[in-house]
């Protein structure tokens, strides 16, 4: 299950994901991304991850399909969560994430309120 954040305005969609996510609600969160693309050419996204996350494996696929294929469009992404192992593989996606224009990086969920500066900055 996801939310859209309160503090989502103009490029940056900041969502919460608790639970699992599936395909219907994957679909849900593509077209609130193409249509803020549509509007803004790129946009920057604040995720902010529960503690027992999941996804059904359509909706993975529909993730990293999407996200492969508008690469283009993503300024920032901001992982807010307080899993070590995460902020470990952001560090290393990060630098792959470069690699497209893209810049990366983990929070804690303590920092949110950094994140939210550092994601509209």
């Amino acid at each position: 299950m996801y939310t859209i954040l309160p503090l989502s305005r103009g490029s940056v969609l900041g969502i919460e994901i608790n639970g699992k996510v599936d395909i219907a609600q994957e679909r849900e969160l593509v077209a609130k991304a193409e249509e803020l693309i549509g509007e803004h050419g790129k946009i920057s996204l604040l995720v902010v991850l529960g503690d027992h996350v999941g996804t059904s494996f359509e909706a993975a696929m529909a993730d990293m399909k999407w996200m492969l294929a508008n690469m283009k469009h993503l300024a920032k992404i901001a992982i807010v969560s307080d899993s070590k192992l995460l902020a470990a593989l952001v560090a290393v996606d990060a630098a792959f994430a470069k690699l497209a224009s893209i810049e990366e990086k983990h929070f804690d969920k303590a920092d949110i309120e950094t994140a939210w500066h550092w994601i509209e900055s």
